[in-house]
């Protein structure tokens, strides 16, 4: 016990009154990065290898996938970075390629920044701990929010990155779905069949709308390489995640299935659509004044308030220190 009451002291002495608490945390910080190099070289069990190579051949998973045949440098760690449950694999994928993330290794990258991103900013929050308790006096709490705080905010930050590329892709699809559709319109009249107007739709919004143009694109590439439309359909909505373009597709194949005509639907549907634009424009019209009800008052009452109550609070404040003398 005397040597440990030593080695407390020594600590309180070097790095403040919270010495004891961060030298466990660097210690833990230092097993961790001793302990995961063996972690990420761990050898997979044989027997578990066959049993998901068997599963994913069974329920015909996305599991393919994930071999880039060691071109990339993350190979070896992909059984630490990537999620081992299909479900869980596959949600993380469709999200990184409606985000606009389409190689193979994008799950690998997105969970490698995720984890590089939390280490750097937790020792980050290390050092700083130790130079606010040398120069001062911190709290407990403002301690560990300094440890724990960057270290959440690096790993959470791929994840707010990731979002946000994906709401503003859908953003762009939704803008110019209308347009795209009216486009497509016209080819079809003009005596073009489908995969030639949707060609030529994806080179004319290239300029404005290329996340748009780009699924445009690989639609027409895989209906050139002879994959089946209707599955080039349902996987177009799938990656782009819109529910609008989720209704075009069902509106193709069912006219593809019924032998109607795909002029006629196309028409219908873009008039539809172009409604729906104005409406979502009207929407956000109409909910511009309540947004700007709250800084209207404060720009507005508070200099009305010193305009009309300041002289009045002046000449009572001149009246009490008449009084006074």
């Amino acid at each position: 016990m005397a040597f440990l009451d030593t080695i407390n002291a020594k600590l309180i002495e070097l790095l403040g009154p919270f010495g004891p608490l961060i030298a466990v945390g660097m210690l833990g910080v230092l097993l961790i990065l001793l302990v995961l190099p063996a972690l990420m070289q761990q050898k997979a069990d044989p027997l578990d290898k066959l049993k998901a190579s068997s599963r994913a051949n069974m329920a015909n998973t996305p599991e393919r996938l994930r071999a880039s045949k060691g071109t990339d440098k993350l190979d070896k760690y992909s059984s630490f970075l990537e999620p081992q449950d299909v479900e869980e694999y596959t949600a993380i994928r469709l999200k990184l390629i409606q985000a606009g993330y389409r190689t193979k290794s994008a799950v690998k990258t997105y969970h490698f920044a995720q984890f590089s991103l939390g280490i750097i900013l937790l020792l980050l929050g290390v050092a700083y701990a130790i130079y606010s308790s040398q120069t001062g006096d911190p709290s407990t709490k403002a301690t560990v929010m300094s440890i724990l705080g960057p270290g959440l905010a690096g790993y959470y930050l791929p994840r707010y990155w990731v979002n946000k590329r994906q709401g503003e892709r859908q953003e762009e699809m939704i803008n110019g779905f209308p347009d795209s559709l009216d486009m497509m319109l016209v080819c079809v009249e003009a005596g073009q069949s489908l995969d030639q107007s949707i060609i030529r739709v994806a080179h004319e919004l290239k300029a404005g709308f290329p996340a748009l143009a780009e699924e445009y694109e690989m639609v027409s590439n895989e209906m050139k390489a002879g994959k089946d439309k209707t599955q080039v359909l349902r996987d177009m909505s799938e990656r782009c995640g819109v529910s609008d373009i989720a209704s075009f597709v069902t509106v193709l194949i069912q006219s593809q299935q019924f032998g109607t005509s795909i002029a006629e639907a196309l028409r219908v549907f873009s008039a539809e659509m172009r409604d729906k634009r104005v409406m979502r424009a009207e929407e956000k019209a109409n909910t511009l004044p309540t947004k700007m009800t709250l800084a209207t008052m404060m720009l507005t009452v508070p200099p009305l308030l010193i305009i009309l109550i300041g002289p009045s609070v002046y000449n009572i404040y001149e009246t009490l220190q008449a009084a006074n003398f």
